[in-house]
């Protein structure tokens, strides 16, 4: 069985322009990389748990922040070049994410060291156009983007610049 992960890809409209929301990873691997990093809010969840269930609390674990109330479009499930099945739903809504904080990890840095040392699982968070995010995301997730600009919500939307 493939690892299960779920997430949520907040949009919000404005202008005649959908954003999302995606975060870029934390830790010194991601630290000088930008573009094709970024990803959705997302965690790993277990067989037998609701993915849903598991998207809202991935999301508040990464930004330290609730999913917003608003419509929710279930994405589906998109399986990832790495084998990991990602299961993404997409929720309209606007949020400040000025106080956005993530969960952290410890890693030994530098490798081979012998010091642990703490880092945010994600380190800056922001809202894209959904052109913009699909230079920013990881291109496993970029199939997400397309199926939220082909729902029939999306009419008259653009994907901006």
């Amino acid at each position: 069985m493939p690892k299960l992960s779920a997430g949520v890809l907040l949009y919000r409209t404005g202008h005649g322009v959908v954003e999302v929301l995606i975060a870029h990873p934390g830790g010194p691997f991601w630290a000088r990389k930008d573009d094709g990093v970024w990803s959705i809010p997302k965690g790993e969840y277990a067989e037998d748990e609701d993915p849903w269930a598991a998207a809202q609390r991935e999301f508040a674990e990464e930004l330290s922040l609730s999913v917003p109330d608003g419509p929710r479009i279930d994405l589906g499930p998109v399986k990832q070049p790495s084998g990991k099945v990602v299961h993404a739903f997409a929720v309209h809504g606007d949020l400040d994410v000025t106080d956005a904080r993530s969960n952290t990890f410890q890693l030994e840095w530098p490798r081979g060291s012998g010091t642990l040392r703490e880092f945010p699982e994600v380190d800056r968070v922001g809202w894209f156009s959904v052109a913009r995010a699909r230079v920013k995301l990881l291109k496993g997730q970029r199939a997400f983007l397309d199926q939220l600009m082909a729902q029939p919500d999306m009419t008259g939307f653009s994907e901006g610049s």
